[in-house]
């Protein structure tokens, strides 16, 4: 049986609210779409997607 991964992004005390931003990435090599994913703190989302 596998073993169940459980983590956790959040610290006793900290607020923070965080979001996951999955971005499409063209390669120039072969011009296929990977994806990238980044967990980011939700008041950096609009400046993480701008850049």
């Amino acid at each position: 049986m596998a073993k169940k991964v459980v983590a956790t992004l959040k610290k006793e005390g900290a607020n923070k609210q965080y979001t996951k931003v999955i971005r499409a990435v063209k390669s120039d090599k072969t011009g296929a779409y990977t994806f990238r994913e980044e967990i980011v703190p939700a008041e950096n989302v609009q400046d993480i997607l701008k850049g």
